[in-house]
C-alpha cells in the first residue's frame, strides 16, 4: 500500500503558498496555480513544507489523501520548473506548424488539422529536431491532456512506426504478411 499521503510537499525558494478556507494558491517565478481541498482533508504549512493530513480512514478519504498530495507536488513543480511533453510525429509528409495560437497538423489526411492551442500552454517546434512538437506550462494535467489529444490524431501503428508518438516511446512492431510458395 502507498503511503504517499504521508510525505511532505517540499517547497522551494521562491515558490509562495496561501490558504482562503479550502482553496490553496501556489504562486512561483511561472505562473500561479490554485486548487480546492476536498472537506475531509486539511492542509498545514510547516517548515519542512505542507503536510496534508485527513479527518477519518474511510477508503474514499485515503484515497483523496494521497491524491491531493501528488497533485499538490504537481503544482509546486509546475509554478517553479514547469512540465514539458515532447512529441515525433514519424511519417512521410506528416508535419506540424506552428503559427500564433493556432497548430496545423499535417498527418496524410485530405485535409489539414487545425487545433486551437489553450490558455497557459506554449507549443513550439525543436530547432535541432525535424518533426519533433514541444508542448509546455505549468499545469501537467492540461500539458499531458494537450498532448494526448494531438497524439490521438494519429497513435502510432505497429506495421511501418507511423504517427505521432511520445519522445521516447517504443513501439512495438508486427511483421507484415508475407508472400508464401501455394502448393500445386
Amino acid at each position: 500500500m502507498s503511503r504517499i499521503g504521508n510525505q511532505p510537499v517540499l517547497i522551494p525558494s521562491g515558490v509562495d503558498v496561501s490558504f482562503q478556507g479550502l482553496k490553496i494558491t501556489i504562486k512561483g517565478s511561472k505562473g500561479e496555480l490554485s486548487f480546492t481541498l476536498p472537506s475531509s482533508i486539511t492542509v498545514e504549512k510547516k517548515e519542512e513544507g505542507l503536510i496534508i493530513s485527513r479527518a477519518d480512514s474511510t477508503p474514499a478519504t485515503r484515497s483523496l489523501h494521497g491524491l491531493v498530495r501528488a497533485l499538490l507536488a504537481n503544482m509546486v513543480t509546475g509554478v517553479s520548473k514547469g512540465f514539458e511533453k515532447r512529441l515525433e510525429i514519424i511519417g512521410v509528409g506528416y508535419r506540424a506548424a506552428v503559427a500564433g495560437k493556432k497548430l496545423t497538423l499535417n498527418l496524410g489526411f485530405s485535409h489539414p488539422v487545425d487545433l486551437e492551442i489553450p490558455a497557459g500552454i506554449s507549443v513550439q517546434m525543436d530547432t535541432e529536431k525535424k518533426n519533433v512538437l514541444i508542448i509546455s506550462g505549468i499545469d501537467r494535467q492540461r500539458v499531458g491532456q494537450f498532448s494526448a489529444n494531438i497524439r490521438s490524431f494519429r497513435p502510432p501503428e505497429p506495421y511501418k512506426g507511423k504517427g505521432i508518438r511520445y519522445e521516447g516511446e517504443r513501439v512495438i512492431r508486427k511483421a507484415g504478411k508475407t508472400a508464401s510458395k501455394g502448393e500445386k
